[in-house]
């Protein structure tokens, strides 16, 4: 049973990184954190969208006017998807993998309302510096890795491990701006 939402955004996400990116935005949103099942293989540009639809398919609130809002995001190196590592382990591996080499981060967005259900998806490349193992371990016992697609948090003390980016900022960090206004700039009161 969802509540009654007071915003005509629903963020199905639990992500804070998500949050704060609408928050920066100025936008008044609800947030349901879905209960699905993810998928974690496959093409990435399809697995996303796929994802997205299904959070936000679970936290669509029924008889309601409000548009509800799902996010996926995962880095792909040479098409393997590298999701959430399970432990610092995996991580250290994802972070090692990444050294020195260049890796797409995929978001797939849905937006479920009235009118139906809309998808898009977003696509930036990241280049990491060659790291040393003691940077690496630098990073792994920081513990910013945990519950982040590829092991790390460009927005926070993983802008140390990138060299660079083409494409959007906000896509590495889990919500490509340009894409969703681009599907709902009534979000900035357009």
């Amino acid at each position: 049973m969802h509540a009654v939402m007071g915003s005509l955004l629903v963020l199905a996400s639990r992500s804070p990184q998500r949050r704060a990116i609408l928050e920066q935005l100025g936008v008044q949103f609800d947030v349901v954190v879905p209960e699905v099942e993810e998928l974690g293989e496959g093409d990435p540009a399809p697995l996303v969208l796929e994802n997205a639809l299904r959070k936000a398919r679970a936290a669509a609130p029924p008889l309601a006017r409000a548009m509800v809002l799902g996010v996926d995001t995962v880095v792909s190196l040479e098409g393997r998807v590298l999701g959430k590592p399970r432990d610092e382990r995996e991580a250290g591996a994802f972070l090692t993998a990444l050294s020195g080499r260049a890796h797409e981060v995929h978001s797939g967005l849905a937006l479920i309302g009235p009118d139906g259900e809309r998808t898009e998806g977003a696509l930036t490349r990241v280049r990491f510096r060659r790291l040393a193992q003691t940077e690496i371990d630098w990073y792994l016992a920081a513990g910013e890795w945990r519950e982040r697609a590829g092991g790390y948090a460009i927005q926070g003390r993983g802008a140390a491990l990138v060299e660079g980016i083409e494409g959007d900022y906000w896509n590495v960090v889990g919500l490509p701006v340009s894409v969703l206004i681009r599907m709902a700039p009534w979000l900035l009161g357009a």
